[in-house]
């Protein structure tokens, strides 16, 4: 099978294991050892449900490819974009511009007039990613519970 050499498109059936693990470690690199104790079954189970059973038609799972390897993954709801990484030894290489794009194309052609992303308040190299895509802070503020204490996100959202 000839694969393009880098590309984004919809996740499938399978992609849950790529999936999972990038975003255990994105949790590991924020949340250090307690990460360990989240349960990697349950968070592929979740994903592999999100891929096959969405919650709604635009709901969405990207996954980033470099060859046939998924490098990276983006979650879409109803105008926000949920998820979006890369796992670390391939940032920096387009993938995350490729999944934005992604995101933003469909949710254009879901008639959405804007989009919304949150990052972890401190995450310098997201927030910078963010902007220079044109989003800008939101001036909104959430707190999720975490096992080893709270995490502060913030809002970006662009016009489409």
């Amino acid at each position: 099978m000839i694969h393009a050499d880098v590309s984004a498109r919809p996740a499938v059936p399978g992609d849950e294991d790529a999936i999972a693990a990038i975003q255990l470690a994105a949790w590991r690199a924020w949340m250090g050892e307690a990460a360990d104790a989240l349960p990697a079954d349950q968070v592929r189970a979740q994903w592999a449900a999100a891929i096959v059973a969405p919650p709604s038609r635009d709901h969405r799972v990207f996954v980033a490819c470099d060859g046939p390897r998924v490098v990276g993954f983006a979650a879409i709801t109803p105008g926000e974009i949920m998820a979006l990484e890369i796992a670390p030894e391939h940032r920096r290489a387009g993938h995350g511009s490729r999944l934005l794009s992604a995101c933003i194309d469909t949710l254009r052609l879901q008639g959405r007039d804007d989009v919304r992303a949150w990052t972890l308040e401190g995450d310098d190299a997201r927030r910078a990613f963010l902007t220079s895509a044109g989003l800008a802070e939101g001036g909104l503020r959430r707190t999720l519970e975490g096992p080893d204490g709270n995490l502060v996100e913030l809002m970006y959202r662009a016009a489409l």
